[in-house]
């Protein structure tokens, strides 16, 4: 493979990049912006979820040559198309779009776009033909070209426009003031500057968090005052080697999206420098546009910068507690200048002594001996977390200090406090060992049932000597052995009997009793009928099939072994399945009559996906269905007009955005029946669906309850008499009811129970319901932050939302519906190997535990609770990827956190990869997702989801998804291996495989401790880059072919094995599109006077740390989705991207 040179642009070129979602393509678009900037262009990097507008507005404020973007899931058209012509209403028609999405941007589509408009849209196989510099190349030489200087106006009408905030000329002429000093100085001779704007200049060391720091400002100052605007420069280093730059501040900032802010990057454009050398004109540019206040941040200093104090009236000086030494303060030049001095990150460790230490530094350094302490002006700050005290204090003093320096005139009325910053601990400071300390326990289980074994060994030597001696076989008792009188005056009897118990003295009473017990056990499994109870309910099992050839099959099979050290290490590490440390599975035997098969489906609306469960569950006894919303649902967003949202409603997805969505989607299941399970894949907005969730289920049971009582015509009366008032149309299910919907949920649409029946009789339904339903929502958002990216609220919040669910759930009783699915399956689509995604998923699991004991809740209450989900695939470790987490956590929970049985088990869903399925020759999938699920039935996972062969390239078929869940139910019910339920048993290259996965799993938990847990390790983002690299090493090997992949890279068809373009796809319709805006509109017409009240309630209960999710529950009926979002983002924060 020849090593392809990146191009030398001949201009300086500025790109912005994005991702318009989430998922692999956050990774996919961070290593091509990576490959964009070491072609020498300056990228704004703005990561994923953005809209349209926010990437516009961006490339214009940034004055920039081109967009980069990834965009798929649906909606991808009208994305391009809206960015197309917003760029064209706004004036800056210049600027290129380019972008990719893999093979889900169909052949068409592209061509319908590039004949649109859109520069080039690349498809997987111009990346296979191109590689990726080769792609890189193209597009920066399209993107190689001087903006044309004919946007300004003439000379004389600049100033105007300049008063007038023109974007466009602003931005335009800071770029003429970089790259054509000349014109600049000609055109803006002329154009007076306010002087009086006062600038307020913030420097620090590098990854101090100045950008979220400058964020925090702006969202505070913006509040504050609500008709001023703000001009913010802020500056990054260029690469001496490349000239590219990574212009990274913008991806922290959530606030500057507002039609006040105007937010330039700069890059330095020349060595050791923290300043570009046209930062004052560009600030001279803002005065002269008359902002109210302008932020100049520079990019990381050293200790003896100061530059940025000739630029700026009012200068912050931003630091970490982590400088080293005290002396080395010292050296630090701005401490003799700075007004302010924030320490910022003052969660990290010595914050306090670093508190201290720099006041005192400052107060010699500037002679303030009189000055007390606490009126320095040197603050601890932590910017991440939401509405910090330290940041208040912060920005109040420096509104104070802008207006005792310079002729600024702030009113403010922003109330802050004295306190200090205070890290709200997701796990305390002393427990940030964990996950070394389930290492060690687990290790030293390990350690002891070796030991065991060798002492069992031992006495069985001695055992089968005895035999040979006295030529009778002893007999054993819980005491030890007995020989018959005869053998027992034997000496050398006597000896050996002697030795034997004294060795015995080493050997734990219960393995003791496992040796006496493993012939009853092995008999057990041999007698036709096994009896074993769960939860007080006696359960008989027949323990063989027969085989047409009248064999009888045994379900489990036992070793055949002998010795006791090794029946005992087999007992102590492997055990039947049922049994302590459940390697083998969690039940001794699978249930009968209910498959692990999953029904999936989500597109269109409700009533479509309501159709496709129908369809996929007929005649099947046990309804478990899987359930995917579309990336407006997945965000918190409602559904709009706007078409970046408009082109995304009902793809890839089911729009679902309030309760009456909820109660048309699952119409027709039973929700408190046990045969029916419901999985929800939905994380940020997780709580608010499954608020939906559970009312819905509820007002099913209160129709039941209307039914048995004949209270029908009563209800209707209500209703009726409901909607005359309101003057609205009731919602309905649009369209006819599918084969096997009974209508079940549907005759309480556009009302709740509490609306219809006595508030006892609905309190008890209620009660009752939320006890019986099955099933689990994702909510997992600690690997969302470490690979897939549907993150909304910042992650303390989001912590504490899944925390109030869980204790809503141990106060109702909610024990069969768990309230976290711990997904690694994410994190193996973003790329990790599965050594990785397993530990990983293990380690935020253990998080929770941790953080959840942390709230004083009790393991044997939340452990239940908590549910798994992971990716399969073709490498040789997914063989035993469920047998290795069930021992992993049974140990853990057992001998380190001291759990019951019951909370030991660890229970998974398992899904084929979605890696694996490539979107050239897609019919080989399906032969990849067989072995898949061979492996997974094999592995006894307690669920299993098998992909489409299409959805590489489509939202799957009826068709595709037949053939999808056909796959596992021939393995169940027709492959005669699988009648058996522990086959891999026993097998040495699975006990080896074993063996060296649960290693490495330990292994990876003490990197992680090193990093300060899980949650430290992602502040340096260690699982995200950790992620990226595996996945970057599976492409590389993929493109180069030392990967074989059968039709993709080795074994192509005569035509080189293009991309499929798919028979069928599924897109929302525009009708389906329409009904979910006008259910939305009728929902808030009908309750807009009690939605904010429910809202407020919400607000309430998080300020006062009381438990959101009860309120969830009552504002879930009457408000929709957005509007729920909307609300917690006050109160809780939104996320904050990261690289």
């Amino acid at each position: 493979m020849n090593q392809i040179q990146p191009y030398n642009p001949k201009h300086k070129v500025r790109i912005v990049t994005a991702a318009s979602l989430f998922d692999g393509h956050d990774a996919a678009i961070n290593i091509m912006r990576r490959i964009i900037q070491a072609t020498g262009v300056e990228v704004i990097h703005l990561g994923h979820d953005r809209s349209v507008e926010e990437v516009v507005n961006t490339a214009i404020q940034e004055d920039v040559q081109a967009i980069a973007m990834t965009s798929y899931q649906g909606g991808h058209t009208e994305y391009f198309i809206y960015m197309y012509d917003l760029l064209q209403e706004k004036g800056a028609g210049h600027i290129k779009i380019f972008g990719g999405g893999g093979g889900v941007i169909l052949p068409e589509e592209i061509e319908e776009l590039m004949n649109y408009g859109i520069t080039r849209i690349y498809a997987p196989d111009d990346g296979r033909e191109m590689g990726l510099q080769g792609m890189i190349n193209d597009l920066v030489e399209k993107a190689d070209f001087a903006p044309a200087a004919e946007v300004l106006p003439k000379t004389e009408k600049i100033q105007i426009a300049l008063q007038e905030k023109d974007v466009n000329v602003l931005a335009r002429l800071i770029s003429m003031a970089e790259n054509n000093h000349d014109v600049f100085l000609e055109k803006f001779r002329a154009v007076e500057t306010a002087s009086s704007v006062p600038v307020l200049g913030i420097t620090g060391t590098g990854g101090a968090g100045k950008s979220s720091l400058v964020d925090e400002l702006v969202r505070r100052f913006l509040n504050d005052f609500p008709d001023k605007n703000l001009g913010i420069i802020s500056v990054d280093p260029s690469k001496r080697k490349t000239g590219g730059a990574l212009l990274g501040d913008r991806i922290r900032m959530n606030a500057i999206n507002s039609p006040r802010v105007y937010m330039r990057s700069l890059a330095t454009r020349q060595s050791n420098l923290a300043l570009s050398k046209h930062v004052q004109e560009a600030v001279d540019v803002l005065k002269a546009a008359q902002y109210d206040l302008i932020i100049l941040e520079t990019s990381g200093i050293g200790q003896s910068d100061t530059e940025i104090l000739e630029h700026s009236d009012v200068s912050l000086y931003v630091m970490t507690p982590e400088f080293g030494a005290a002396t080395q303060l010292e050296k630090i030049d701005m401490l003799d200048f700075a007004d302010l001095v924030s320490i910022n990150k003052f969660d990290k460790r010595g914050a306090q002594d670093a508190l201290r230490d720099v006041k005192k530094q400052y107060m010699r350094n500037h002679q303030l001996w009189e000055v007390d302490q606490k009126d320095l002006p040197v603050y601890g700050t932590i910017a991440s977390q939401f509405n910090d005290p330290g940041m208040n204090k912060l920005y109040s003093e420096i509104i104070k200090t802008l207006n005792a320096k310079t002729e600024a005139n702030f009113e403010s009325t922003f109330s802050a406090t004295d306190e200090l910053s205070e890290k709200i601990f997701v796990i305390p400071p002393a427990r940030t060992r964990y996950l070394s300390e389930i290492a060690e326990n687990n290790r030293s289980y390990d350690d002891t049932a070796a030991t065991q074994a060798e002492v069992a060994q031992k006495l069985y030597g001695i055992f089968k000597t005895l035999d040979t001696v006295t030529g009778e076989l002893p007999k054993l008792d819980k005491t030890g052995l007995i020989l018959n009188d005869a053998a027992e005056d034997q000496d050398l009897a006597k000896l050996l009997l002697a030795e034997f118990d004294k060795v015995k003295m080493n050997l734990d009473p219960y393995n003791w009793e496992v040796i006496l017990g493993w012939q009853d056990k092995v008999n057990r499994y041999k007698d036709p009928v096994y009896t074993f109870k769960v939860r007080d309910k006696e359960i008989k099992i027949e323990t063989h099939s027969e085989s047409l050839s009248h064999s009888q099959i045994p379900k489990v099979a036992l070793p055949k072994y002998q010795a006791w050290g090794d029946i005992l290490k087999w007992v102590l590490q492997e055990n039947v399945p049922g049994e302590f440390p459940y390697t083998a599975g969690l039940y001794p035997f699978k249930r009968t009559g209910e498959d692990p098969t999953r029904m999936f489906a989500g597109e269109g609306g409700p009533e479509r996906t309501n159709r496709r469960f129908h369809y996929v569950s007929m005649g099947l006894p046990a309804k478990r269905l899987s359930t995917a919303f579309d990336s407006v649902t997945l965000y918190g967003n409602d559904p709009d007009h706007r078409p970046d949202i408009y082109g995304k409603i009902g793809n890839a997805g089911v729009s679902i955005c309030c309760l009456d969505d909820a109660k048309k989607l699952y119409s027709g299941f039973d929700l408190a029946n046990p045969m029916t399970s419901v999985s929800m894949t939905i994380n940020g907005p997780a709580p608010m669906l499954l608020g939906f969730f559970m009312n819905a289920a509820v007002d099913q049971a209160c129709e039941k309850y209307i039914t048995e009582n004949n209270l029908e015509d009563e209800v209707e009366q209500t209703i009726q008499s409901i909607y005359k008032e309101n003057g609205l149309d009731r919602p309905a299910y649009n369209g006819e009811l599918p084969e096997g919907n009974n209508g079940l949920g549907l005759m309480l649409l556009g009302v709740t129970g509490d609306q219809v029946l006595p508030a006892d009789v609905y309190s008890k339904i209620k009660e009752e319901t939320i006890k019986q339903v099955r099933g689990t929502v994702q909510a997992d958002i600690l690997k969302e932050d470490q690979a897939q990216n549907t993150c909304i609220f910042s992650t303390e919040f989001a912590l504490r939302l899944m925390g109030d669910v869980q204790e809503y759930f141990i106060e109702n009783q909610v024990r069969n519906f768990y309230s976290v699915s711990i997904s690694g399956y994410h994190i193996a689509e973003a790329g990790a190997n599965p050594i990785t995604q397993l530990a990983f998923t293990l380690a935020n699991g253990f998080t929770y535990v941790e953080y959840y004991l942390s709230r004083g809740m009790d393991i044997n209450k939340f452990g239940p609770n908590l549910s798994f989900f992971f990716s399969n695939g073709i490498d040789p470790e997914y063989a035993v990827i469920g047998r290795v987490a069930r021992r992993i956590w049974s140990k853990a929970l057992k001998h380190k956190y001291g759990a019951n049985p019951r909370a030991q088990m660890l229970k998974y869903h398992i899904q084929t990869s979605g890696r694996s399925l490539h979107a050239q020759e897609i019919d080989f999938n399906d032969i990849r997702t067989t072995l898949q699920a061979l492996y997974a039935i094999y592995d006894n996972c307690n669920s299993l989801h098998t992909n489409a062969y299409d959805e590489a390239i489509t939202t799957p078929t009826e068709e595709s998804v037949r053939r999808a869940m056909a796959i596992q139910l021939i393995i169940n019910k027709e492959l005669g291996l699988a009648k058996n339920e522990n086959p891999i048993q026993g097998a040495f290259i699975i006990e080896e495989l074993t063996d060296i996965v649960e290693e490495a799993v330990l292994t990876e938990f003490d990197r992680i401790t090193e990093r300060g847990g899980v949650l430290g390790a992602m502040e340096t983002m260690y699982q995200r880059s950790k992620i990226q690299e595996e996945s970057l090493y599976y492409e590389t090997l993929k493109h180069n072919g030392d990967f074989p992949i059968i039709g993709v890279n080795t074994f192509l068809s005569s035509k080189g094995s293009p991309t499929v373009k798919p028979a069928e796809v599924i897109r929302a319709t525009e009708a389906e599109k329409q009904s979910q805006i006008n259910t939305l509109t009728k929902l808030h017409k009908a309750y807009e006077d009690e939605a904010e009240n429910a809202l407020r309630k919400v607000q309430e209960a998080a300020i006062n740390n009381d438990n959101i999710f009860e309120q969830l529950m009552e504002a879930t009926k009457i408000c929709s989705l957005g509007q729920i979002t909307a609300a917690l983002f006050e109160v809780g924060g939104q996320y904050r991207r990261n690289m």
